[in-house]
């Protein structure tokens, strides 16, 4: 097991650092050029491929548990195929700037597909009594599943906003996965996971704190489409987790994504596609941090930056933690999503208003 997580991360880290050494060759076409926009925080052009240094620590990790015969060789092979679709619609718009969301999302429900029938990663329970009846019919099943998988794959896309952030939420819901893996015994998703944390955290070491390497679409559908099909799989095989137990490891991006759909759609008439700068993490850098860290110079912008991405990696442990605590006690996850979201609403509501709690903006305090 320590073996596939440090090949994954080693060779992660290699071509994440091949990608930036080399990025002049390729700058036109993978670099985000685009500094000034509602939902863009970087000063220069930046690779946005890191999505490419994640699939490769995935893909090596999976040659060497095919060549040694590890558990979860197969598993993650037929992960690795199924989103490719995922990845490949994500990446397109990396280097080509113009797949639409929608297609992204078509693209990542036929990955979804593709593992409802390869992988047999089907929703069969969500212990919700009625819907859990409607889950024994096959197209009902099929249909809630491939729009899970698709929203979960959106969801971490959505929260892709600031150095690190995406990466690191999805490292720890992939480590907690890793945990009730090995609490119930399936060495195949425990290989799975620490094959994923370390290819994450191969990407991390230049994405965070200085942003020399961006995630793109592409790494963040990929990254969502695992942890969507390994949170279905996890379920199915073993009755002992709760269905719940993924949805709370899940709620802060699923959270920012529901929020920011009604947040477009109802309150501003606005499609839910078109970027905007009030999402949560946009809040937090705006509100908790413009006014405490420097001016506008690049030097300031980059630590702004780099300072947003710990008050979501915090905020969602609250999630995270009592999932990891409570993954058998279905009423009692139940009770914490419902805390978080309530949480979540009223939190965005006081830094909307300029009514954040003070000692949340402790640099303001600080440099006083």
């Amino acid at each position: 097991m320590t073996a596939i997580f440090f090949i994954s991360f080693i060779i992660s880290v290699v071509i994440a650092t091949l990608i930036i050494r080399f990025s002049y060759l390729h700058s036109h076409y993978s670099s985000d050029h685009v500094v000034k926009a509602p939902h863009k925080f970087h000063e220069s052009a930046v690779p946005r491929i890191g999505g490419i240094s994640v699939i490769f620590g995935l893909i090596v990790s999976m040659s060497f548990m095919l060549l040694k015969d590890k558990p979860g060789a197969k598993e993650i092979s037929l992960l690795l195929i199924c989103s490719s679709p995922a990845f490949l619609s994500g990446l397109w718009e990396d280097i080509n700037k113009k797949v639409g969301v929608k297609w992204r999302l078509l693209f990542t429900m036929i990955a979804a597909a593709m593992a409802f029938f390869m992988l047999n990663g089907k929703l069969i329970r969500l212990s919700v009594p009625l819907i859990d009846s409607w889950l024994l019919f096959m197209p009902f099943s099929f249909a809630l599943t491939i729009i899970a998988v698709a929203g979960i794959s959106h969801a971490i896309n959505i929260i892709d906003g600031y150095n690190g952030l995406a990466g690191v939420v999805s490292c720890f819901i992939f480590a907690a996965m890793a945990y009730i893996s090995f609490k119930v015994g399936d060495s195949s998703l425990l290989s799975i996971c620490l094959a994923s944390v370390g290819a994450i955290l191969g990407f991390i070491v230049w994405n965070y704190p200085n942003g020399l390497i961006f995630l793109g679409d592409g790494g963040a559908y990929l990254l969502g489409f695992f942890i969507a099909e390994i949170s279905i799989l996890m379920v199915n095989r073993h009755s002992e987790v709760s269905p719940w137990f993924p949805m709370l490891l899940v709620i802060y991006p699923v959270c920012e994504t529901l929020f920011s759909i009604y947040r477009k759609k109802v309150l501003r008439g606005r499609s839910p596609g078109i970027p905007d700068g009030l999402h949560f993490h946009m809040m937090i850098y705006k509100r908790l941090l413009r006014f405490a860290v420097g001016n506008k110079e690049a030097h300031y912008l980059l630590k702004r930056n780099s300072m947003t991405s710990p008050y979501l990696w915090g905020i969602s442990l609250f999630g995270i933690i009592p999932a990891i605590l409570l993954w058998r006690d279905t009423v009692y996850l139940v009770i914490f999503v419902f805390i978080f979201i309530i949480a979540y609403l009223w939190l965005y509501g006081r830094i909307v208003k300029f009514k954040t709690p003070r000692w949340l903006v402790w640099r303001k305090k600080r440099n006083r």
